[in-house]
């Protein structure tokens, strides 16, 4: 018994230690906005850990996505039920990065470079969550229906992501809403497309471009190591 989940931790323990990691780096982020309490009596970043939480959301579906996904009894039947949610709380996750912009608003109630640190590692924190659940759906996508279509998936979710992570910045939609007011939210982003600015185009168009970047940098990354492996092997 103890020899079979010692195997299963040994199979599985870049996953674990990437869980593991993320837990870490979420529990120092919550740590900072304590710290960034007691110094400025301020509660102003406080909501910084709802947002880690929303990020997390997606993070978890994807992992039981992937989990389930080795059962071809619950790949089509379970799987797409997670994936749909997948998709709807996924914006929250590089969501986080837009909350940089919220440094002006403490100016003076902590050092500058304090805040600075705050807002970089709930960013990070948020863009890694978003990063390793896309890439576990992908390659879900892959074993299932092929190369070619999961990354169409990350094409996909990345640019619809983007406009989701607008509509919530700018219009203060979230993922919630999606359950209880979803006519409202197609009603605006029919707006939003019928009526582009170059604010919601530019907006849109560079955060993909951006997120791409750094979902291809370490999806290339994580390969290269893969490659010096098998030519050490």
């Amino acid at each position: 018994m103890l020899k079979k989940l010692y195997q299963s931790l040994l199979r599985h323990r870049y996953k674990l230690t990437i869980f593991v990691i993320l837990a870490l780096s979420s529990a120092t982020c919550i740590t900072l906005v304590g710290a960034r309490v007691a110094y400025s009596d301020s509660g102003r970043y406080i909501s910084l850990i709802w947002n880690l939480f929303l990020a997390w959301i997606p993070f978890v579906l994807a992992y039981l996505a992937y989990a389930l996904s080795w059962r071809r009894t619950l790949l089509y039947l379970i799987v797409p039920i997670f994936a749909f949610l997948w998709l709807i709380f996924f914006p929250n996750a590089p969501y986080l990065i837009t909350d940089i912009q919220h440094l002006a608003d403490g100016l003076g109630e902590a050092p500058v470079w304090f805040d600075v640190i705050l807002l970089i590692w709930f960013s990070w924190t948020g863009l890694l969550l978003g990063i390793v659940s896309l890439y576990l759906m992908q390659e879900i996508v892959k074993d299932a229906f092929g190369k070619f279509v999961g990354w169409v998936l990350v094409f996909s979710v990345s640019i619809l992501s983007s406009i989701g992570v607008y509509l919530g910045r700018f219009l203060r939609w979230n993922s919630w809403d999606i359950i209880h007011d979803s006519t409202e939210i197609l009603r605006d982003a029919w707006h939003l497309l019928r009526n582009l600015n170059r604010s919601a185009v530019g907006f849109t168009a560079l955060f993909t471009v951006f997120f791409l970047f750094v979902y291809l940098t370490l999806y290339a990354f994580g390969h290269l190591l893969q490659e010096q492996k098998q030519n050490n092997a």
